[in-house]
């Protein structure tokens, strides 16, 4: 898995043809159809899906023999490390599939290495008013305006904590995020009072001060207000720990592709210096000069929301070699992996990791098995 082969060998490209076509040519027209082709209604009914396939018994060990993925409570092995983590591969689920965290036995067993929860807030909230997730096929793309809408961050906890017991093995990150009536001014409460009920359960934390879709979010990437809740949050963590007597768990960030290279640069060095442990690069764009003109007519300027998949394949390698070479942190890319040989093109950018959203959604588990076997 640590290797550098383009080309998987043997009974792995055997899987991943089969995967690929399964998927394809069976699992996604159905998945597009659902809800007469509504994104968000496709999006629960799948998750609802996978959750229930872990209550049929012997089903996940049957999806796992297929993908290459991890049974329940079967070991998910360790050969890569990013921020003092051990990883059975470099591909994980991107936070925003599944927020509360109701089909975590499902992802492992379809072969994902790690999943990234959220992002969760102190409060539970619905988000922003529906429609709000778009699939932009001609530009390979999704147009998400959601706006952290979850459970609260109690649910999601409790929700990995069952998942634990049960047989879950492979790492999981949470996202932590404010509420949307919480001030800026006082969101660093918001984010601390999630690593409390967190309470290190998660292998990781991910500060996620990127969104576009939250009102006035992105503010907390200046250097003044980034660099004190940065601190805040590390300080939280430690402060956790210590009292229950453990050691904290790392504290990464993930920054916005629109940032401009200093800012970027600027972030990156912030981070390493409050002791973040690791940088997510990158979150949705608001740019719309990469979609396709029909698409990017009907977007058009007036449409809320942030692009993923296609669109945002290069900018995020830009981002990923931009933080890499401006600190000494791990990083985590995330943004445009369509095809295996996207996800080759990210981890040679810098990225440890590699997380799939869009791509999944496109291409389905033949990309984290391509994906995986190529880095």
């Amino acid at each position: 898995m640590t290797g550098g082969a383009l080309q998987p060998a043997g009974a792995a490209a055997v899987r991943e043809q089969v995967l690929r076509a399964g998927y394809e040519h069976l699992a996604r027209p159905v998945l597009f159809r659902l809800g007469g082709g509504d994104a968000e209604t496709a999006h629960h009914t799948t998750l609802q899906w996978a959750a229930a396939a872990a209550r049929v018994p012997g089903l996940l060990g049957l999806l796992a023999a297929a993908t290459g993925g991890v049974a329940p409570g079967r070991p998910a092995g360790g050969d890569v490390e990013c921020a003092g983590i051990r990883f059975g591969h470099r591909v994980g689920l991107a936070a925003g599939v599944d927020k509360d965290g109701i089909a975590l036995l499902t992802w492992q067993a379809l072969g994902l290495g790690h999943v990234e929860l959220g992002t969760v807030t102190p409060r539970p909230q619905p988000g922003n008013p529906r429609p709000r997730v778009h699939r932009l096929r001609a530009s390979g793309a999704v147009l998400n305006a959601m706006g952290f809408p979850n459970e609260g961050v109690e649910a999601a906890v409790g929700r990995l904590r069952e998942a634990r017991g049960a047989g879950l093995t492979i790492p999981v990150g949470l996202s932590i995020g404010k509420n949307k009536d919480t001030p800026l001014e006082r969101a660093l409460d918001d984010y601390t009072a999630c690593v409390r009920v967190a309470a290190g359960l998660p292998d990781y934390l991910a500060v996620n001060i990127s969104s576009p879709n939250t009102p006035g979010l992105r503010g907390l990437q200046d250097p003044e207000p980034l660099r004190r809740l940065l601190a805040g949050v590390v300080t939280a963590e430690r402060e956790r720990a210590e009292a229950a007597g453990g050691a904290p768990v790392p504290v990464l960030c993930k920054v916005a592709p629109d940032m401009d290279d200093a800012a970027l640069r600027s972030a990156a060095a912030i981070a390493q210096e409050q002791g973040v442990a690791g940088i997510i690069a990158t979150n949705t764009t608001l740019r719309r000069d990469g979609l396709a003109p029909d698409d990017r007519a009907w977007v058009g300027p007036e449409r809320p929301g942030g692009v993923s998949g296609a669109p945002l394949t290069t900018r995020a390698r830009e981002v990923v070699a931009l933080v890499r070479a401006a600190c000494d942190l791990p990083v985590i890319g995330v943004g445009g992996v369509m095809t295996p040989e996207d996800g080759v093109a990210l981890h040679r950018a810098g990225a440890d990791l590699v997380q799939v959203y869009t791509g999944f959604i496109y291409a389905g588990p033949a990309l984290v098995s391509g994906v995986a076997a190529r880095t």
